[in-house]
């Protein structure tokens, strides 16, 4: 699925992932200010994804420990166009089955592995928020910064 987006100078992206049922106050804070929230899969429970569209429009796809009748409707990928930007997300970026710069992507965005990453292959973004959920690992998330074509991201301790 394809989602078109509002195209304007300036674009603020939450990205969230591996809640696993659990939405830590300060990770909706830190989401604060988004125009659209994408949570990379593991999402937990729907009452997380209701609660994340109190803060901002939000876009989800499924991860592996995602099932059951309220997670029919949510796509294992999803694509993202804001303006001239394409985004991909997906879980487990192992999982990917394209070339991202090839396919015209400007960043990969996904979770799964709990641990919060920045790294750019080929021109490429890859974004892994790391894990906003119940875990001991430093709980964290990213804001991705869309300013008419150029794209950068931030990762976001949280204090959990």
């Amino acid at each position: 699925m394809v989602t078109k987006l509002q195209d304007k100078d300036n674009f603020l992206v939450g990205v969230i992932s591996d809640t696993h049922g659990v939405l830590l106050p300060e990770a909706v804070k830190a989401l604060e200010g988004a125009d659209l929230i994408i949570h990379a899969g593991d999402i937990g429970k729907p009452e997380i994804l209701e609660a994340l569209r109190v803060v901002a429009p939000v876009l989800a796809v499924r991860g592996n420990m995602d099932w059951g009748e309220w997670t029919r409707d949510i796509p294992e990928t999803e694509i993202v166009e804001i303006g001239e930007i394409l985004l991909y997300v997906l879980h487990n970026a192992n999982e990917l089955d394209l070339e991202p710069a090839a396919a015209g992507f400007r960043a990969v965005i996904s979770g799964h592995t709990h641990r919060p990453s920045i790294d750019r292959r080929n021109g490429v973004l890859f974004l892994n928020p790391g894990t906003a959920g119940p875990f001991r690992s430093p709980a964290s998330i990213a804001l991705l910064h869309l300013h008419e074509s150029t794209l950068d991201a931030q990762l976001v301790m949280l204090k959990s």
